[in-house]
């Protein structure tokens, strides 16, 4: 009979991990410095994922199993699995990841803001825009002209719109969302 693997938050040992970090690190002979460069963080995160003060977040652990070649059940369990480990471990994460995952109204609503804060810049040319051609139409006294800058809002608000939740749907719908 297996070893079952529980990875939920309260069970995983993260001083084992941490040693598993670095023991794969020292097989690989990187310093703490040199990992943390590759993987785009401090020789001192290094340093507190090793001693089990942190865990590694779910971007750094992607880039870990990546470099070092393991799984990342095999960096939140602290050791090479065995086929049977790995597929309870494999289950397991999936539960831990579907019960920690940002909902997914907190996702759209982060990639919503994310997007606008990318786009500000159009959206005050956009603004500027229809300010212009209003003026203009009052100055040159041309109604075609100001009934078109009163319709700019409504296109720029379909446009602004569009793109934002086509963003929204490439970024936040993958799957993991729960239903709370």
């Amino acid at each position: 009979m297996f070893a079952i693997i529980f990875l939920e938050v309260n069970q995983i040992d993260l001083v084992q991990i941490g040693k598993f970090i670095a023991q794969l690190r020292k097989e690989h002979e990187l310093s703490q410095e040199k990992l943390g460069e590759i993987i785009g963080v401090t020789n001192k995160t290094i340093s507190r994922w090793e001693t089990g003060t942190y865990l590694p977040s779910a971007e750094m652990l992607l880039s870990m199993s990546k470099l070092f070649d393991v799984s990342i059940n095999e960096l939140l369990s602290g050791k090479r699995l065995t086929q049977e480990e790995y597929k309870a471990a494999e289950e397991n994460l999936r539960q831990v990841v579907k019960a920690s995952s940002f909902t997914l109204k907190e996702k759209v609503s982060f990639y919503k803001k994310k997007w606008l804060k990318e786009h500000i810049a159009a959206m005050c040319c956009w603004g500027i825009g229809i300010i212009t051609v209003l003026v203009m139409g009052i100055i040159l006294t041309l109604p075609l002209l100001v009934a078109a800058a009163m319709l700019l809002p409504l296109i720029g608000h379909a446009w602004r719109n569009n793109t934002m939740m086509a963003y929204v749907e490439r970024n936040a719908f993958d799957g993991t969302e729960r239903n709370d």
